[in-house]
């Protein structure tokens, strides 16, 4: 099984239903949301690189799908985009 895809998208379906549902802060109709997020991704996606491609880092190629960007499992933009989103949206709503 590919416990590293299926943690991934787990984290960002339950990221977005908490947020559509729970929290609700409308952040997926901010564009300054958006900004932060494609910034992080390009960070991202660069110490990925960095941490992939010597191989500093390595995967299990049984628990990943197979494609990767920067070297890396593409899974780690779920992850990336989950970490962020929670992390906006509970600031979000605890300072408003």
């Amino acid at each position: 099984m590919r416990e590293y895809t299926v943690a991934s998208a787990c984290g960002v379906v339950l990221t977005i239903l908490l947020e559509l549902l729970v929290l609700r802060t409308g952040i997926f109709r901010d564009r300054r949301y958006w900004a932060a997020l494609a910034i992080v991704a390009c960070f991202q996606l660069l110490v990925n690189g960095v941490l992939t491609c010597p191989p500093i880092v390595s995967y299990d190629p049984a628990m990943i799908l197979g494609p990767r960007l920067a070297c890396a499992p593409v899974e780690d933009l779920g992850f990336g985009f989950a970490m962020v989103t929670l992390t906006i949206a509970l600031w979000r709503r605890a300072a408003g």
